[in-house]
């Protein structure tokens, strides 16, 4: 059975990632992303280029899917929302009904995400990667919600160290 876990960049170091992919047997790490760039000294190691040349000394695979991640627009209505309810992105919690609705209707009802599957590493694991650290803050939730039904894949959610 294939197996695909969830990451996000929020609350991890380098080190500590890279070890969460390691115990996880992660052999391919599938960036879903729009923006391939963090904000923050601390998160300089997930910036596109140095996280792929960093992934590429580990022996980890890259790619990227900007067909999964969220448009613009999607993100700007995502952080309406979190203004509303005086969360930020690092600190949230679940994404709106709105976002999730158009999500899947805009975006994910649209992905080749059987491509993907045969694509994904029959040998280890593979990682979808965003940025929150709460999966259901995040729409690599709702991908690997859609690869479970339709393609009966196993996930799991990669947590940062406890601090």
């Amino acid at each position: 059975m294939l197996r695909v876990v969830m990451i996000g960049v929020y609350g991890f170091d380098w080190a500590s990632f890279l070890q969460r992919l390691r115990d996880a047997d992660v052999r391919l790490l599938l960036d879903v992303r729009q923006r391939r760039g963090v904000r923050g000294p601390e998160y300089r190691w997930a910036n596109s280029l140095r996280l792929q040349e960093a992934l590429a000394d580990a022996g980890i695979a890259y790619q990227h899917h900007p067909e999964l991640a969220p448009t613009t627009e999607l993100r700007t209505l995502q952080y309406a929302e979190d203004d509303r309810q005086g969360v930020g992105k690092r600190s949230r919690r679940e994404l709106a009904s709105e976002y999730v609705r158009r999500y899947t209707t805009e975006i994910l009802d649209h992905a080749d995400l059987t491509s993907i599957v045969s694509a994904l590493p029959t040998n280890g694991t593979a990682a979808l990667l965003c940025v929150e650290a709460e999966p259901a803050a995040c729409h690599r939730s709702l991908i690997t919600e859609r690869l479970t039904e339709q393609h009966n894949i196993t996930t799991e959610h990669l947590r940062p160290p406890a601090r």
